[in-house]
């Protein structure tokens, strides 16, 4: 018998508030975190709009000398998993320290210190490069600062599987627990690729949003006006327990987790296959794992990342998988606020799901104004919903054609 799973603690760090409760209040007032670039100078870029993260103080999480040694992903992943831990109540001790692990990931990993260090190296020689630079970028450098931070000697591994990476490290610390080789684990993912090599780079792609006079109207999936996806950056981390174990140090139960699907497309190295195969797939697999039927589920945080091709096949994959319910369902892109977090997508979209079941709220998608034909299911346009939120789906979908599916389920004993 599988061990059941629940989720006692939420972490975020985003363009929406550096705390769970600010990004989510941010959220359920659709707010947009959308802005001009201030990292860098972006005048030459066609693209000059990100979602930052706005007011991150790193040595409020990190002491001051240890800040240059680690990438801006590391210090969103620590700051989130502190928050997490936090509002799970768990305290990591020589008793349970071998019971908890961590399992964070990232897309790209430390992108700014590679470009500040190939500067360096082009200007200054191979001498004058960090001796901090390898792990300031490698992408389980995250789950390693966690680990080594609050001691969890249990499981300790990463993932890097582009814009699926948190749905995956989450997936995967749920069947560690069920499977009995950990009782908690801090997982998600983190990402922080807003300097010139990320946003030049996915701009080369014709991948991101022009609209730089209108930086809070430039993320609007499923919107016929629609031009691309904006980058985003941040940290989304759960604490995920064993419910015998969360129950027996009485922590704050949120939601419990009941499904994880994953699937390959096998068609592009960026785009998802035309007829929505893999995110169709992904999605049963995950109900199948639940032990659902496709009717149970109420709400769909959906990946929506506000691209012509990527919104109409996931529009497509959702008819498929639930038939005529798909009309039902009450389904919002909350990267219509936050941006695209690449890597750390998964990880934060999974908390707003676990939010939406604990408030029993449905964010919305902002920005939608002019309705696409090929798009038409309920997308909770532009304001929040109040709603029955039983049981609620994150969807994740990444380059390589890798996919992620989460099921969480209000925890009623």
């Amino acid at each position: 018998m599988r061990r059941r799973v629940v989720v006692t603690g939420v972490g975020l760090v985003s363009p929406l508030g550096v705390g769970t409760e600010p990004t989510w209040q941010a959220l359920r007032e659709g707010r947009s975190g959308v802005g001009p670039i201030t990292a860098f100078d972006a005048t030459a870029f066609a693209c000059r709009i990100a979602a930052e993260v706005k007011g991150f103080e790193p040595e409020r999480w990190v002491e001051r000398k240890e800040i240059k040694k680690m990438g801006r992903f590391i210090h969103f992943a620590i700051a989130a998993s502190d928050i997490a831990l936090s509002s799970a109540e768990l305290e990591v001790t020589a008793d349970n320290a071998e019971r908890v692990g961590v399992f964070i990931g990232s897309g790209v990993g430390g992108f700014e210190v590679i470009e500040r260090e190939f500067e360096v190296l082009l200007g200054h020689g191979p001498k004058r490069l960090s001796p901090f630079f390898i792990p300031a970028t490698v992408v389980n450098l995250a789950a390693g600062q966690v680990s080594i931070r609050v001691g969890a000697k249990g499981p300790n591994s990463a993932t890097a599987t582009a814009c699926t990476t948190g749905a995956h490290a989450i997936g995967d610390s749920y069947r560690i627990i069920q499977h009995g080789d950990a009782d908690a684990m801090v997982c998600g993912g983190a990402e922080a690729p807003v300097c010139r090599l990320g946003i030049g780079g996915f701009a080369a792609m014709r991948a991101l949003s022009t609209r730089n006079d209108e930086p809070e109207r430039a993320s609007r999936p499923w919107d016929k006006n629609r031009d691309g996806f904006v980058v985003g950056e941040g940290a989304g981390v759960l604490i995920l327990e064993e419910l015998e174990s969360a129950l027996r140090r009485g922590a704050p139960i949120v939601a419990e987790i009941v499904g994880y699907g994953m699937s390959g497309d096998a068609y592009h190295i960026t785009a998802p296959s035309e007829d929505g195969d893999g995110a169709r797939r992904v999605m049963q697999n995950a109900l199948r794992d639940a032990g659902l039927e496709p009717a149970a589920i109420d709400y769909v945080n959906a990946h929506g990342t506000s691209t012509e091709v990527g919104d109409r096949i996931e529009t497509q994959a959702l008819k498929k998988c639930f038939g005529e319910h798909a009309y039902k369902l009450a389904v919002s892109s909350t990267k219509s606020m936050s941006g695209h977090l690449l890597g750390g997508a998964g990880g934060f979209e999974a908390g707003v799901t676990v939010l939406a079941i604990r408030d029993q709220i449905a964010p919305p998608t902002i920005n939608y104004e002019v309705p696409d034909p090929e798009c038409d299911l309920d997308w909770v346009p532009n304001q929040a919903r109040a709603m029955r939120i039983e049981c609620a789906l994150s969807n994740s979908f990444g380059f390589g054609g890798t996919n992620g599916c989460l099921i969480f389920r209000r925890y009623t004993g």
